[in-house]
């Protein structure tokens, strides 16, 4: 309560101030029959007992006519609540206030929506409204618990390991590959600036020159739209490190995740375990595994390899083909006719993948459409190798190696969702599963011309030491310096050691990529002047904290948020400007017609 006027906030009252005089600040929750109100501020409710004597009937007045959400000042003496009329379930259960005198400091109009947390709105409301949204219990706690976990990161790393907080630019110049960038109009014409996706030239920079130990909460920008889990301005915990290599950033990371994680929420065990990017696509059919739970891809093209199946050894026949499967615990039980022909169409239209499902009966026997193409030795190595139980149902994939494991990865998802929405306790909600993925390809053919390759991370991430003479060969095959951190199933952080020769560098750019490196011609020219080999991570703060929380969208750990398709609804940005605006800038909009004449009426 220092450099305020109130004595007391709403939520700290308790029996051992009874008969002291306060001032209390907050919004009026809800008034109740003329004899009480609920006063609420950032930390908790308080009940007011309204006064009901001649002498203060001005108070009653003033307080019974408040409407519902106004500012109110109240001062009066705690007082015990009366014998059986305490509220065990709140921190001011035991004690109220009995006003004295009080002042409507700003009245409320009529609401858009009530400001409780059950109260079912509209996302677009919501938004639209986000100043009354944020008066909300949920989103205050979760605002006030990402800065606390923000506050002991920044402690962590600068008072206990010498970090430095440098802020970068948020006006730069294009950069090849990854995200699309917003473009921000300068006055040379025709030329622009770009908002960084991330500051992952500047901390480079910052290596080169001589910072050794950099971090910075980094506001980035991608011009990419809105997802539960995007936003087109976000915000990173940006991290970068000279003379490291990958296992100093994963201790630090564990390190700093440790020390910043909310009591509240239990604690994390570390060293967190790793997979190989292989490994993870093979066993789980993603790169980001959710590890809460079994039902692993298991390999069962041995097992059936001596089969007479016609598709199975169509797809054995091919290089890289395989035959592979997900054993679904119980669920004859719990999924229905409806549920499974769902699952094998959506890895028909996902991924044209055909699916084929087996039974086991509560006899040990097996139905499907495969066993008359099963003798009794191969029907007990496939019960063996998946550990199918009584009411266990199989998915079987058989195919291309990559599609096929995508495909049971996306299934393994979705029955997982589909065995809880019908009971089955599978993931522990209050559980966090952390998990490290090396080893990425360093390069990725291009979706839209396989010939052509990308980058898997972005342009700057160094070869993995034993593949570093494949990078001039046969760069399809070269692995990569590069890490992600995943949590139940989601990225939240990712980095990699970089490439610190310029020759090095220019190769990658030029031969691999076919990019110009003139366009980071300033980074490639510092290189060449004595860059010592480093490396870092970017974790991401809003998924991060999301999941911490267990909210539903990162939107709802973010103050204000823009919407689903990346509009602020409450400023109604972006927004039209004049033509005389846009003439320094050497700008003229080409309206359609559709919309010329929309902005006429």
């Amino acid at each position: 309560n220092s450099f305020v006027t109130r004595t007391n906030t709403c939520g700290e009252l308790r029996s051992a101030h009874v008969g002291q005089k306060v001032t209390l600040y907050g919004w009026v929750q809800y008034q109740r029959q003329g004899l009480f109100l609920v006063l609420r501020d950032f930390q908790g409710l308080t009940q007011i007992v309204i006064p009901q004597d001649e002498a203060h009937s001005h108070v009653k007045e003033l307080l019974c006519n408040a409407p519902v959400e106004s500012v109110v000042r109240v001062t009066g003496t705690v007082s015990p609540r009366p014998l059986g009329q305490e509220n065990p379930k709140m921190p001011t259960g035991d004690i109220e206030v009995k006003a004295e005198a009080a002042e409507i400091l700003n009245s409320c109009k009529k609401l858009p929506f009530e400001i409780k947390d059950f109260i079912k709105k509209s996302e677009a409301l919501r938004m639209q409204y986000r100043y009354l949204d944020l008066r909300s219990f949920q989103l205050q706690s979760n605002l006030r618990l990402r800065s606390r976990v923000v506050m002991r990161m920044r402690e962590y790393l600068c008072n206990l390991h010498g970090f430095v907080d440098v802020e970068t630019p948020t006006l730069f110049k294009r950069t090849p590959g990854g995200a699309k960038e917003f473009l921000v109009p300068s006055r040379e014409a025709g030329k622009f600036y770009c908002l960084p996706q991330s500051p992952q030239q500047f901390k480079q920079l910052l290596m080169v020159g001589g910072l050794d130990r950099y971090f910075q909460v980094a506001r980035c920008y991608r011009d990419e739209g809105s997802r539960p889990d995007r936003q087109p301005e976000f915000t990173q915990i940006d991290i970068e490190m000279s003379f490291v290599d990958q296992a100093g950033i994963q201790r630090l990371i564990e390190g700093l995740l440790q020390h910043s994680w909310p009591e509240e929420r239990g604690s994390i065990v570390t060293p967190f375990p790793s997979i190989t990017y292989e490994e993870a696509l093979a066993e789980y059919g993603t790169d980001k595994p959710d590890t809460r739970f079994g039902m692993k891809i298991v390999d069962i093209s041995d097992v059936l390899r001596g089969s007479n199946i016609s598709f199975v050894q169509n797809a054995l026949s091919y290089p890289h083909g395989s035959i592979r499967a997900i054993c679904i615990p119980q669920g004859v039980r719990y999924l229905t006719n409806k549920d499974l022909e769902s699952l094998k169409e959506s890895a028909k239209s996902q991924f044209n993948q055909e699916i084929m499902e087996i039974i086991r009966r509560p006899d040990g026997s097996l139905k499907s459409l495969l066993t008359k193409f099963l003798g009794e030795k191969e029907q007990s190595e496939l019960i063996q190798a998946l550990n199918m139980q009584e009411d266990d149902v199989v998915l079987l994939a058989a195919g291309e190696h990559k599609q096929v494991c995508s495909a049971l990865g996306a299934l393994r998802l979705l029955s997982a969702n589909l065995l809880e929405s019908a009971g089955l306790a599978l993931r522990d909600p209050t559980a966090f599963h952390f998990l490290w993925v090396v080893d990425f390809p360093l390069f990725l053919p291009k979706a839209e011309n396989p010939t052509e390759l990308e980058s898997a991370h972005h342009p700057f991430t160094a070869p993995h030491p034993s593949d570093a003479s494949l990078l001039y060969s046969d760069p399809t095959k070269v692995r990569s310096q590069h890490y992600d951190l995943v949590l139940n199933g989601n990225e939240v952080g990712g980095g990699s050691i970089r490439i610190h020769s310029a020759e090095q560098q220019r190769f990658v750019l030029e031969e691999v990529l076919k990019e110009d490196s003139e366009v980071l011609s300033h980074l490639i020219e510092a290189l060449e002047f004595g860059a010592p080999p480093h490396g870092g991570i970017a974790l991401g703060l809003d998924r991060l904290i999301s999941l911490i929380v267990d909210a539903p969208s990162i939107r709802d750990v973010i103050a204000f948020p823009k919407s689903f398709r990346g509009r602020d609804l409450m400023g109604n940005a972006p927004d039209y400007v004049t033509p005389e605006e846009l003439e320094p800038y050497h700008i003229q909009v080409s309206w359609p017609l559709e919309e010329k004449e929309a902005k006429k009426n």
